[in-house]
């Protein structure tokens, strides 16, 4: 059963992140936020790329003593902390994280992996965070038990991608399974016409036999983030640069060496802008400005998605 955590104080935001990221008004309303959710029942934060969702996933955590457990799909791989914004080191050994950084670059890890991680977390207090709207929909909708995809197969799958692109492979597909995916969203179009080549089915039939869900609405506080778009694509631009004086080049510069641009772990927004500069192809300033758009473009994707999957899903404006 939801519960309210009912109280009126006022809240005092801790993590520097807040005042470095976040004006007054959204300082304020993430403060609202925090009075009106749980503090019992498991919280899920949804929110496009730089919207303040793991500063708020962090205040709630130390609150409440919870588990900050990751939703992002690239947040799981190892290669990459800065470009990706995975917590700090510093984040990392102040709160309790789970499933960020732990997967090889060149491990194969799906939404089922994740979804059986997750499940074994939930005997202590979580709050569920990140961008990728499919984990949320696993987590609270169910996942269809969908076979494997052969290796041989991903590998026809790639080239196929790479020198055809989506058009070619969308053509193949089921009316039910085109109306229902990301059809902008390379790795889901793939992933669509990888489950029909492999089974015989479209992917929406799988997913209209999808069996119970791990964690329905019913049973948490699920938020979801929207913030206003040139609010967030101020930050979207601070942000990558502020992730370049991190360091995020010379995380990129480790990569060049085997860098595979086919890898799920090599769609990390910006990754291949500042690979394609470190191979003397476009300058640095034109890496950035790439990646930015890139940026953009993937939150007003991720924009859609929750407009059309998380209606129902507690909104916090902002900006």
């Amino acid at each position: 059963m939801k519960t309210r955590a009912g109280s009126t104080a006022n809240v005092t935001l801790r993590h520097h992140g807040w005042n470095e990221y976040l004006g007054q008004d959204e300082t304020t309303a993430f403060a609202q936020v925090i009075r009106a959710t749980s503090r019992e029942a498991p919280v899920l934060i949804a929110g496009p790329t730089a919207s303040g969702k793991s500063a708020l996933a962090m205040e709630l955590a130390a609150r409440d003593g919870r588990l900050i457990v990751n939703a992002d799909a690239l947040q799981v791989y190892g290669n990459w902390r800065v470009l990706t914004a995975r917590p700090s080191e510093a984040d990392e050994a102040a709160l309790p994280h789970a499933l960020y950084g732990h997967i090889a670059r060149d491990q194969p890890y799906s939404v089922g992996h994740w979804l059986r991680e997750v499940q074994g977390l939930l005997h202590r207090p979580v709050v569920i965070v990140g961008g990728t709207g499919l984990y949320f929909s696993a987590l609270t909708e169910g996942l269809a038990d969908i076979p494997p995809t052969p290796p041989a197969l991903r590998l026809r799958a790639d080239a196929r991608m790479a020198t055809e692109g989506r058009a070619a492979l969308l053509a193949e597909l089921d009316a039910a399974t085109l109306a229902r995916i990301d059809q902008a969203n390379p790795a889901r179009v793939q992933r669509a016409w990888e489950v029909w080549a492999a089974t015989g089915r479209g992917l929406a039939a799988w997913q209209d036999d999808t069996g119970p869900a791990l964690m329905p609405l019913a049973d948490c506080e699920a938020l979801v983030l929207r913030p206003e778009v040139d609010w967030l694509n101020h930050r979207i631009t601070r942000r990558f640069h502020a992730m370049i004086a991190a360091g995020a080049l010379e995380e990129a510069r480790a990569e060049l060496p085997v860098w595979q641009p086919g890898l799920p772990s090599a769609r990390a927004i910006g990754a291949p802008d500042l690979i394609a500069h470190l191979r003397g192809e476009i300058t640095l300033s034109e890496a950035i400005e790439a990646a930015i758009i890139a940026s953009r473009q993937y939150a007003k994707r991720q924009r859609t998605w929750f407009r059309s999957r998380m209606g129902n899903w507690r909104g916090v404006a902002l900006g």
